[in-house]
């Protein structure tokens, strides 16, 4: 039996826990969910995920997308999968044609699948997202590890029981929270909005004509 990729029970519910925490400050920029950490079996298929919320529609004009790779901590990161109104592989020497997108960003999924999975793959991978209305480009970062064997199989019944339970605590606190940032977030920038054109008008008096403290 293969195993493509394993999220140890431990780290799946820390993933979900770290999400939570993320959503809690609300501030004005895009939140994008990636499982810190992937193992993949060498000469397997592996998907690495990631996922993002935004208070708006994507339109594929305006929404943006960067897959890096990064060999090590100080090394520069390579572009090698990119979307400008539609999906670009880039097709690095590294990669060859191993890279499948398999998301969809209108379902804010921007996740892609690495084919037969070399020792050489191991490293970390960057998502960068942006989507317009929303100023500030998400960001989250996979650590990719290849195995050459498969783990040693455990009895998961009493941690799959346990993560689907406070996996679903998690989704209605999330969801709560982005509902609540979503309406902040709107009106922060509506707020911006409003001052902008408060300040441009105190410039001009009602006839268009500059203000007597300016003449």
């Amino acid at each position: 039996m293969s195993l493509e990729a394993w999220l140890p029970q431990p780290t799946l519910f820390l993933t979900g826990l770290s999400l939570l925490l993320s959503l809690a400050p609300m501030g004005l920029g895009m939140e994008v969910m990636a499982p810190a950490t992937i193992n993949a079996l060498n000469g397997s298929s592996v998907k690495l995920s990631c996922t993002f919320n935004s208070c708006y529609k994507v339109e594929n004009k305006q929404f943006s997308l960067n897959w890096t790779y990064q060999e090590c901590r100080n090394c520069s990161e390579e572009l090698f999968l990119q979307f400008r109104t539609k999906i670009m592989n880039k097709q690095l020497d590294r990669f060859g044609n191993r890279v499948e997108f398999t998301g969809n960003p209108t379902k804010y999924d921007v996740s892609f699948t690495l084919k037969n999975v070399q020792l050489e793959d191991e490293g970390t991978y960057n998502c960068y997202v942006l989507n317009p209305p929303d100023r500030h480009r998400g960001h989250a970062s996979i650590s990719l590890k290849v195995l050459t064997k498969e783990p040693p199989k455990h009895d998961s019944t009493v941690a799959v029981i346990v993560g689907a339970s406070v996996g679903g605590f998690l989704a209605v606190v999330i969801l709560v929270l982005m509902v609540v940032k979503c309406v902040r977030r709107k009106k922060q920038q509506r707020l911006n909005t409003d001052d902008q054109k408060t300040e441009e008008e105190g410039k001009t008096d009602g006839e268009g004509n500059p203000d007597e403290g300016t003449k």
